[in-house]
């Protein structure tokens, strides 16, 4: 299928949510994967950019989180 890619260009669909600003790509015809940059813009998903993400996945989860229990607790104390 890359000679579809080469003609055609790549048809890249989203396959991972790392942030609101990040995510990561992987094209459906040549399985291709890129990922944002600190700058957003789009590189190859090499093995560093993947631990990267993972990291960056765990301290995003952990942040929404924290706010939705502040935001929560906020509610509550106001209600009470």
């Amino acid at each position: 299928m890359q000679i579809y890619c080469n003609i055609f260009g790549h048809k890249f669909e989203v396959s991972k949510k790392v942030t609101y600003h990040v995510k990561e790509y992987k094209c459906c015809h040549c399985s291709k994967e890129l990922t944002t940059n600190s700058n957003g813009n789009l590189t190859p998903l090499t093995p560093k950019y993947k631990e990267i993400n993972s990291i960056l996945s765990r301290v995003h989860a952990k942040r929404q989180e924290r706010l939705r229990r502040e935001e929560l607790l906020t509610t509550y104390k106001l209600s009470s």
